[in-house]
């Protein structure tokens, strides 16, 4: 089983010199949180890093040397978009691989225990996503932003990553993606467009994604606070 991690992306929107992965989040990078987390599970046998070329160098310097690994990581070249990063990422795993976990590396709040139990979700459907209930009312707008309906909220779930799925179903769903032009926003969506049901497993709201500056403080302030348990 493989974990193939994306973090390729520069993150224009945290207004920082710095990639967001490669921030230091109370005395480490982001990125190096959820690597450690699949380091430490023992169905995991090697992690995929996907990153930007021109990092490989700073990420084996300032990511990898902090930590001492059991597992092998790789790095790959990543892409235009996370979709191609992904791809890329796919592309460099053994065609033999039973099962792929992926996750992004801006979210390091991830817990060991979330991601066995999606684990055991893809082990039994084939495919799995980690998510949250809606906690606020959702309004469907259109183009001039007036409402056009009230979804129920009691359907509505927040996708978060890992999500987990047989190596052959996502590599063929991205594949398809490709050769129809679509770009998805995550991994389950090109599964769900295959025809695949995807399971969604219920993860923590700790497990938030770093894209500005304020959700670095919060979560450094959910790190000091230990509250990255599922609730």
């Amino acid at each position: 089983m493989y974990a193939l991690v994306v973090a390729a992306g520069k993150g224009e929107r945290m207004a920082s010199d710095i990639s967001k992965q490669f921030l230091f989040l109370c005395g480490k990078p982001v990125l190096l949180y959820s690597l450690e987390i699949f380091d430490s599970i023992d169905a995991i046998d090697e992690i995929v890093l996907v990153v930007a070329a021109d990092n490989f160098s700073y990420v084996a310097k300032e990511v990898l040397s902090y930590y001492n690994f059991r597992k092998k990581v790789t790095l790959i070249k990543g892409g235009y978009d996370r979709q191609q990063s992904v791809f890329n990422g796919l592309n460099a795993i053994s065609s033999d691989a039973d099962y792929v976990v992926i996750h992004d590396g801006v979210r390091p709040l991830i817990t060991q225990n979330v991601v066995i139990r999606g684990l055991n979700a893809a082990l039994s459907y084939g495919a799995a996503a980690i998510g949250v209930p809606v906690k606020d009312t959702i309004k469907e707008v259109d183009s001039e932003n007036f409402i056009l309906c009230t979804p129920k909220r009691d359907s509505l779930w927040m996708i978060q990553t890992p999500q987990i799925f047989k190596y052959e179903i996502i590599l063929t769903a991205h594949k398809k993606a490709l050769s129809e032009n679509f770009r998805g926003t995550d991994d389950s969506i090109l599964a769900e467009l295959s025809g695949v049901r995807v399971k969604i497993v219920q993860g923590s709201y700790s497990n938030i994604k770093i894209t500005t500056s304020e959700d670095l403080i919060l979560a450094q302030e959910l790190i000091r606070r230990n509250d990255t348990i599922v609730t």
